[in-house]
């Protein structure tokens, strides 16, 4: 699998966040290595499960569409009259 790589203005603003979160939830000062080394080990760790959650979605998502359109495809079968 492809290794995951965020631009680098979103792993800014995600640095971010996590220094921010660790400041008000734990009362802690994380620097930004600290902070960009977690989003990497989050990344590599989860990535995989959140990756593969969301391709269970989309399938999901895709068969509901494809029974809609077959719903819809019988709705316009003509009736064939009998002899």
């Amino acid at each position: 699998m492809n290794v995951i790589r965020l631009p680098r203005e979103e792993k800014e603003h995600l640095i971010q966040h996590v220094q921010q979160y660790f400041e008000e939830e734990r009362s802690e000062t994380i620097g930004e290595l600290g902070a960009e080394q977690l989003i990497d080990f989050m990344i590599k760790e989860l990535g995989p499960y959140l990756y593969n959650k969301a391709i269970a979605d989309a399938r999901s998502m895709i068969h509901e569409r494809v029974n809609q359109i077959d719903d819809e495809l019988y709705s316009l079968e003509k009736t064939i009259g009998r002899r």
